[in-house]
């Protein structure tokens, strides 16, 4: 009788927890007995009904790499590590997908001290950040009123350099979680949709031809100017393509 309640709640908030369910676990099967057409299929339509999540998004990529389709596989593992970007899996699995694609781009080097930060900032999620840095905060306020209240010597030190640490680690753990959140937000980064598409020097046809990008290339988003947008690739260099040829992270 508890199990029917329930069910029925979901149907009056207009949620199916069984069909969609189902449609997950139909997936998982199809991907299992490498129906990847099918597996990617009920993937797309499992996201539409339980909404996005870091998994659906690795799972819908690890199908599309089996189907070597791999600008899409590199696109869905982008998004899954977009939401989480601690899922080593898909992160794995992108530089995987990424060996398949023609174009091999030279990053710019970064400061160690930057490489180091970042990697520490993707280790976890922004939700699971902001919730590091609302317990370190309250406990910073516990050792501050152990340096202020307690009447040990011992306690006040504790309370005083502890408290220094936590409202360190609240402060970082805030900026990290701020950073990702913004990058989530923002949708600042695509993939490139195009068996190959000529990036120019001017937002129209008739710019400068300055560079060649191809299918499966992750570029950034400048700015946008009608039909064309303005991208950077991870080596510097920067034009415009049209907009239709790529498709947002």
């Amino acid at each position: 009788m508890k199990k029917i309640y329930i069910y029925l709640l979901f149907v009056v908030i207009g949620i199916s927890p069984i069909y969609s369910q189902t449609t997950l676990t139909q997936a998982n099967e199809a991907y299992g007995q490498e129906d990847y057409i099918k597996a990617i299929e009920l993937y797309e339509q499992t996201l539409r009904e339980q909404g996005v999540s870091s998994d659906l998004y690795y799972n819908l990529g690890n199908a599309y790499y089996k189907h070597n389709e791999f600008a899409k596989a590199i696109l869905n593992y982008e998004r899954a590590l977009l939401l989480n970007p601690g899922n080593e899996d898909a992160r794995f699995n992108l530089e995987m997908a990424n060996t398949h694609i023609v174009d091999k781009i030279d990053p710019v080097g970064k400061f160690f001290l930057s490489v180091w930060i970042d990697s520490l900032r993707n280790f976890l999620s922004s939700n699971t950040w902001a919730v590091i840095g609302i317990v370190s905060f309250l406990l910073f306020i516990g050792g501050l009123y152990l340096y202020l209240f307690s009447k040990s010597v011992k306690a006040k030190k504790f309370g005083f350099f502890g408290g220094i640490i936590l409202f360190l680690i609240a402060v970082l753990a805030n900026w990290f979680a701020w950073g990702l959140n913004s990058k989530l937000k923002a949708r600042s980064e695509a993939i490139v949709f195009a068996a190959t598409v000529p990036v120019k020097s001017s937002p129209a046809e008739s710019g400068t031809d300055l560079f060649i990008l191809h299918e499966g290339t992750k570029v950034s988003i400048l700015s946008k100017l009608g039909d064309w947008s303005e991208v950077k690739i991870s080596d510097g260099n920067r034009g415009w393509l049209p907009s239709s040829s790529i498709e947002i992270i």
